[in-house]
């Protein structure tokens, strides 16, 4: 055994005990706790949960799951959270996946606050979740690792929030900043997500559930339907594709067209009405850390990515679905992309922030200073679009493309250099209009309140665009400097307001999206090695305030009841009833990794009334009214959204 591996088993076992504090939680003094628990065999009690030592632990008698376990905090406290240790004697029996956490004030009225599948390993789990008060915390298993009928844990924790509030001084989250779910704990930490047509979030990681060593052919993924809570993990081998940070499109077919990553050159399709992957051409040039946007014409645009296979050189390529091959358009020169990033070509032509325009157009906004028109046509080509105003490079910032009919673009955040930088606060708004092939127009408008990069962003169905996540200072793998409020950009404003925050850092490898019930799942960031503290395995539902009453309640949404149809083509009449007087939009399925979602753009949809019948014209322009699956939104008039249809627009 190396001198090092035996210092690493050596702090092991002298961690066994002990409780791991973070920037935004710390560790609850458990002197005078108690645990209870359904059953235990003897030698094996609820008390050795607490014993500080973790080669001891609790376990059941071999009877029917569920099993649940008791803490007694003795008094109530802030809680934020909680660590539970497995046990450490090298026997996985009793190792609990499926399971359900509760906290509660008086030991008879529960709220979940997380549930879901932790990790099939021996690493501490943990699950954060929204602060509130309580005295008891309970942990239900559901189900074991080996399809065993037994429960065992060694240590649980419990996590306050940092700084710490004492109970008397705690002020829940008020309903106008919206609200964070319990905490979905996923098989997987994912780093790349999509919202597919049946409904479902596809989260994928690596060739490992925590870690992406080089590319071995496969990828771990999971999907989670959130209206029925289900979660299903696959281990996906067939296509041998390992689609750790890749370019992802969805195409006008629903499907996610995953490119590159750390098996640089290859492409794969996930199909939500089969739930399966299958293999298609191999891209030109390998790639990794590149970016992908769906075409006007339905084809998919690719450009950087020098992360994986040879540095430099990382022209644009284009994909045709239909005749499942890639054609070089060297024209399309990467060169326009570049920042000036220390780390050179490696970092400097990574996550291009790019929208499919008018004229069978891409437009690139960043994160480079420099914009940029790049024309597919032939061997490709580009023209000159301006610089963002002020704006420094700004890797991993965001932008989104709030109005898309309008040509209506917000970028916010990020930093001159991938990693190790300061952030921005800077916010822009570029318009693009019919003038393509020009210098565009930029305007500096307020501030974020927070600097952040690695942070993403979501439109929502009122314009608004909610950002999560990111740190003030980039540092991959860390949680440091991470900011945890949310803010939401008001385009009628141009400002940004503080909403709740996240329980759980988002930052390098997070994802967010736009659920079709117009809420917003966070999921994600780490992906740094079995026991990374920055690994975060689970997801939050955020509530937007445009659902809650100024009770909390929930606001009475209005409703679809019919539309003329579920497939249409540009400029084509759109009829839909509704059960209220409402206005409607549009926003395409997502998604999305390392800040990059260049699927989501929304449009709003100008109609006529007969009663509760209204009648839209679609735009007629395929590069605004982009092909592929949209979420069709009724607005009432007090702005509440409706949970959307999903229509198809296809491009003859």
């Amino acid at each position: 055994m190396s001198l090092n591996l035996l210092v690493l088993n050596l702090l092991f076992l002298f961690d066994l005990g002990s409780a791991q504090n973070f920037p935004w939680a710390n560790t609850i003094s458990r002197t005078g706790w108690s645990a209870t628990a359904d059953s235990f065999q003897t030698g094996f009690e609820p008390s050795q949960i607490l014993d500080n030592n973790g080669s001891t632990f609790w376990l059941t008698t071999n009877t029917p799951l569920p099993h649940q376990i008791v803490l007694d905090l003795q008094q109530r406290h802030v809680v934020t959270g909680i660590s539970y240790r497995p046990r450490a004697d090298g026997q996985r029996i009793g190792t609990i996946t499926e399971h359900t956490l509760a906290i509660s004030d008086n030991g008879e009225t529960w709220r979940t606050v997380a549930e879901g599948f932790y990790m099939n390993d021996t690493s501490i789990k943990f699950s954060f979740f929204t602060a509130s008060t309580a005295r008891y915390v309970r942990l239900t298993a559901r189900r074991e690792t080996l399809g065993n009928q037994l429960t065992s844990v060694a240590e649980l924790h419990v996590y306050t929030p940092v700084p710490a509030v004492a109970v008397a001084d705690f002020v829940a989250i008020p309903p106008s900043q919206g609200r964070w779910g319990p905490t979905v704990q996923l098989p997987i930490t994912p780093a790349a997500a999509s919202i597919t047509t049946d409904n479902n979030v596809v989260f994928w990681s690596a060739d490992r559930i925590d870690n992406f060593p080089a590319g071995t052919g496969s990828t771990y993924t999971a999907t989670y339907n959130p209206t029925s809570g289900s979660i299903q993990s696959f281990h996906v081998t067939n296509i041998r594709h390992d689609m750790f940070c890749p370019g992802s499109s969805i195409d006008d077919q629903g499907r996610v067209i995953v490119t590159g990553g750390n098996d640089e050159a290859r492409t794969s399709i996930y199909s939500p009405s089969t739930g399966q992957w299958t293999a298609a051409a191999a891209m030109s040039r390998p790639r990794g850390y590149h970016s992908t946007a769906t075409m006007s014409d339905g084809r998919i645009f690719a450009i950087g990515g020098s992360w994986s296979g040879e540095r430099g050189n990382k022209h644009g390529e284009v994909y045709s679905i239909a005749a499942n091959t890639w054609t070089r358009l060297d024209g399309c020169n990467v060169s326009r992309i570049l920042t000036n990033d220390r780390g050179g070509t490696y970092q400097a032509d990574n996550h291009a922030w790019l929208f499919a325009w008018k004229q069978n157009l891409i437009f690139h906004a960043g994160p480079s200073s420099r914009m940029t028109w790049f024309n597919a046509t032939g061997r490709g080509s580009w023209r000159e679009a301006g610089l963002r105003g002020s704006d420094p490079d700004s890797m991993s910032g965001i932008v989104a493309m709030y109005d898309a009919e309008a040509g209506l673009i917000v970028s916010a955040g990020g930093g001159p250099h991938y990693s190790s930088t300061p952030t921005t606060r800077n916010t822009h708004i570029i318009q693009l209009d019919d003038n393509v092939n020009t210098l565009v127009n930029v305007t500096r408008v307020a501030d974020m309140a927070y600097a952040r990069a690695y942070h993403n962003s979501v439109i929502l169905p009122n314009g608004q665009v909610v950002v999560i996540g990111g740190q003030s200072q980039a540092r991959s793998f860390q949680d440091t400097d991470a900011i945890l409020p949310a803010e939401v950009f008001d385009p009628a404003t141009r400002i940004w307001t503080t909403v709740a925050p996240v329980s759980i850092p988002r930052n390098y490898h997070s994802v967010a999206l736009l659920l079709p019930d117009a809420r917003v799942i966070s999921s994600g960031g780490g992906l740094c090695g079995t026991g990374c503290q920055q690994n975060h395995p689970d997801a939050q539902i955020w509530t937007p305030p445009y659902l809650l009453n100024s009770d909390g309640s929930a606001a009475t949404r209005p409703r679809i009841v019919s539309m003329s149809g579920e497939t249409f083509q540009p400029g084509a009449t759109l009829q839909v009833t509704t059960d209220v007087a409402s206005t409607f939009v549009l926003i395409r399925y997502g998604s999305t990794t390392h800040t990059v979602n260049t699927d989501q753009r929304r449009i709003r949809l100008r109609t006529t009334a007969s009663g509760l019948t209204y009648t839209a014209v679609l735009p007629s322009d395929p590069g605004v009214l982009l092909n592929g699956p949209w979420m069709l939104f009724a607005l009432s008039s007090s702005g509440v959204p409706s949970v959307s249809r999903a229509i198809r627009i296809t491009v003859s």
